[in-house]
């Protein structure tokens, strides 16, 4: 307890982030594995996980960067298909169900961040507003471009083709992604185990980038820019590596989520995906990564819940209202002088007596 006392403010925040991960799984898996939780939670254990990791990268770009993307459910989209497609693949080669849901993680985030990386190029040189709309724009592109490709696999190896089903597969072959018909079928190999691993990754790759000399000169982008640059920091270099990262990370979480569905289609990783998550974010906290793994934990179990089902239809809506009241707190002063009552620091004995 002393050793943490003596902690800085930001190491201290997040070692007590990493002991609340831990915990929840310490207390969930064993749950899990004897069945004492009920079917929805136990339903809801992976995809917590996938959206906890996305609410943590785009986290990154919105609260560390501090640039607005509106288009983080394209990367999801990318790291799901491709993720799916090799572990489809790669049924008789590796199977071992871990091993290859590690592998498609991994094929995930690199495609997730190739695609990153390729948009990174023409968007990062724009800023707020106009930046939010090409991602938004960018993200509709990689869905439109999923629900027209089609892809199989037969003993050549894959075979696919784009906007028409022209695919020709050989004896014994079988189509793994169907265009607007998504995958169906899909061998369900994600566990609570992996993602919470996954989660851990995650905190690990953004608080040693945040602690470091790249993380210090993307944070003072975001600060003043212009005072950044003047001081010889690369802003296109430090803005593509946040976003490229957060990207990858993005995939990671779809290979993720998708391999623990029975079927994904391309209208999953839509619009109202993205607003999602940019939800978690600001109602977590920007750059608060435990704020958006509560966030996060919160909103993806509250609408499954019996007494929100029936709202299911309103539920966008009212996360807009959550938004649009959570921007106007953080941007009133009457209300951050409210909270900051509660929170101001009380001089100690000895201050007082010094005063008198």
């Amino acid at each position: 307890m002393n050793k943490l006392k003596t902690m800085s403010p930001a190491n201290r925040t997040n070692f007590l982030t990493y002991a609340m991960v831990i915990l929840a799984f310490a207390i969930f898996q064993p749950l899990s594995v004897k069945g004492m939780l009920s079917p929805t939670l136990q339903g809801q254990l992976v995809p917590i996980c996938a959206y906890v990791v996305m609410a943590l990268s785009l986290n990154l770009t919105v609260g560390i960067l501090g640039e607005l993307s509106l288009g983080h459910a394209g990367f999801m989209s990318v790291g799901a298909f491709s993720g799916a497609v090799c572990a489809s693949a790669l049924q008789n080669a590796i199977p071992n169900a871990g091993l290859r849901l590690a592998v498609a993680m991994v094929v995930g985030a690199v495609f997730a961040g190739v695609v990153g990386t390729l948009i990174s190029v023409p968007v990062l040189r724009l800023n707020g507003d106009y930046l939010a709309i090409v991602t938004l724009a960018f993200g509709q592109i990689i869905k439109s471009v999923v629900e027209n490709l089609y892809v199989g696999v037969d003993s050549k190896g894959l075979h696919m083709s784009f906007l028409q089903p022209t695919v020709k597969l050989g004896e014994g072959g079988r189509m793994i992604l169907n265009g607007p018909m998504g995958i169906p079928n899909i061998s369900k190999i994600s566990t609570f185990l992996a993602g919470f691993l996954l989660i851990l990754v995650t905190l690990a790759v953004i608080f040693n980038l945040v602690n470091s000399r790249s993380g210090r000169a993307i944070m003072a982008l975001r600060d003043n820019r212009i005072a950044a640059e003047s001081v010889g920091i690369n802003v296109t270099k430090y803005k593509m590596m946040a976003f490229v990262i957060s990207a990858a990370l993005a995939g990671a979480a779809g290979s993720l989520f998708a391999l623990g569905q029975n079927t994904i289609v391309a209208s999953k990783f839509d619009f109202n995906t993205s607003i999602l998550i940019l939800v978690y974010v600001v109602l977590g906290g920007q750059g608060k990564m435990w704020g958006s793994i509560l966030a996060a934990t919160f909103l993806t179990v509250l609408p499954e819940t019996n007494a929100m089902r029936d709202l299911r239809d309103y539920r966008m809506l009212a996360y807009a209202i959550v938004l649009i009241l959570v921007m106007l707190a953080t941007n009133s002063p009457a209300v951050q002088g409210f909270f900051a009552k509660f929170f101001r620091k009380a001089p100690d004995n000895a201050e007082k007596g010094g005063e008198g």
